[in-house]
């Protein structure tokens, strides 16, 4: 009895087939730059809320804004995008973290 060669190999590496390392590659990087686009994104709104309630402050405690409302609307605005931003960065830097420690 001879032994013969199993059929049907080649449709199942076509099946797959993941593709070039170039497709691999640029998904990759569209998906990481995408994230690194949105954590800079968050950055910036954090700040320019910083900026705003600064200014309101400033114009508060020179007199040409009388609203309190407005003041502590501005505060709280910024207030909570920095703590967002803050909980979000600490997520981020967890997940590293763990992804550094796995081992392969």
């Amino acid at each position: 009895m001879a032994i013969s060669a199993i059929s049907g190999l080649d449709s199942y590496n076509t099946v797959f087939d993941i593709g070039s390392t170039a497709e691999i590659t640029t998904d990759n990087t569209a998906a990481f730059d995408s994230l690194l686009s949105s954590a800079i994104g968050m950055y910036k709104e954090a700040d320019d809320l910083q900026n705003a309630a600064e200014q309101a402050e400033v114009e508060f405690a020179l007199g040409y804004a009388t609203s309190t409302h407005d003041l502590a609307i501005a505060q709280q605005k910024a207030n909570i995008s920095l703590q967002y931003t803050v909980k979000v960065t600490n997520k981020f830097l967890e997940a590293y973290k763990e992804l550094m420690s796995m081992q392969i």
